[in-house]
């Protein structure tokens, strides 16, 4: 059965509050460092929400810690549900007992720019609380030493619905998003079998109709190194995995685990986006002739030009 949301009891306060959603797994080399980068946010309200998936390192005396010289109201520790990193976020994104304005997940080993927070609410608070509206970034890259090795892509088209269906184009390190986004979040409910929290993020937001800014200015540095669940989409080698996986029919099963989440959240749908749903549906089974004309009827694309050759080569093989 869908998570049924609690009522809306959004701080109304003057400075907005973020609850800053950090999920936690053996991260003990490097989570002090992006704690401290939290801490010198120059939007100075904020909590931390620690949702720990069972670390047996030093994780939770780190922790301990940073609670003690925090405040135990700045950081709170909660028990993942142990079924890997995007059941951990869902999970924490709704549970009822956090309260905010504004949410923003965290990984446990990067690094933020000490304005990431003021700069994505400045991007969120024109559209207002009615709206869901999601705010993510480009990110700059470092290694396991910390030293800059470039950025993740830069993506030039407009972020909406029709892309989300087949792409996700904000890391969740980088997303913060207001309380009517939460709620969708809610709505749809934390035991969803999902790839990725951010992917799905960016589809429930765009498919209510909501607003997604993408800021072209990195707000972090995204560590990559051999700990990395999920890293970089960039370079040749992220290439090739990707056409693997989509001839693999990897992507297909993805999409349609988004699809179980879409429905579920329905009700909200602009007609619009049902037309593109309903579309895209269609797209997906019948002759390659039919796939094909309706992937292009459908509207949905990629960000780059080879990213839409391989959505038509993947309706041709039905691997879409």
């Amino acid at each position: 059965m869908p998570f049924e949301p609690a009522a809306d009891v959004r701080p109304t306060g003057n400075v907005p509050h973020v609850a800053i959603l950090l999920c936690a797994y053996n991260g003990e080399r490097y989570l002090a460092e992006q704690l401290d980068s939290i801490e010198t946010q120059t939007h100075r309200e904020w909590s931390v929400w620690v949702s720990d998936d069972g670390s047996s390192d030093g994780t939770a005396k780190i922790l301990q810690e940073y609670s003690d010289r925090w405040g135990s109201d700045r950081l709170i520790v909660v028990h993942g549900p142990s079924r890997g990193f995007a059941a951990n976020f869902l999970s924490v994104a709704c549970r009822s007992e956090i309260k905010a304005d504004y949410y923003a997940y965290s990984d446990q080993d990067d690094i933020w720019q000490p304005d990431k927070l003021r700069r994505a609410l400045e991007h969120l608070e024109p559209s207002g609380h009615a709206t869901p509206t999601l705010y993510c970034s480009r990110t700059q890259l470092i290694d396991s030493k910390g030293r800059s090795i470039g950025f993740s892509p830069l993506f030039t088209r407009e972020p909406g619905f029709r892309n989300a269906l087949v792409q996700n184009v904000g890391g969740g390190n980088t997303m913060v998003f207001n309380h009517a986004a939460r709620q969708l979040l809610m709505s749809a409910g934390p035991d969803l079998k999902i790839v990725a929290h951010d992917w799905w993020t960016y589809v429930a937001v765009s498919a209510a109709g909501g607003v997604v800014v993408y800021d072209p200015r990195p707000s972090l540095l995204y560590r990559q190194h051999g700990g990395n669940l999920i890293g970089s989409n960039s370079g040749l080698g992220a290439r090739l995995l990707r056409v693997r996986l989509l001839m693999r029919g990897q992507l297909r099963a993805w999409i349609d685990e988004n699809m179980t989440g879409i429905r579920r959240i329905s009700p909200r749908l602009s007609v619009a986006n049902r037309n593109v749903f309903d579309a895209f549906l269609a797209s997906r089974d019948g002759g390659p002739v039919r796939r094909v004309c309706g992937l292009k009827r459908s509207g949905v694309f990629r960000q780059t030009f080879m990213g839409n050759v391989g959505l038509f080569v993947a309706a041709l093989f039905k691997k879409l």
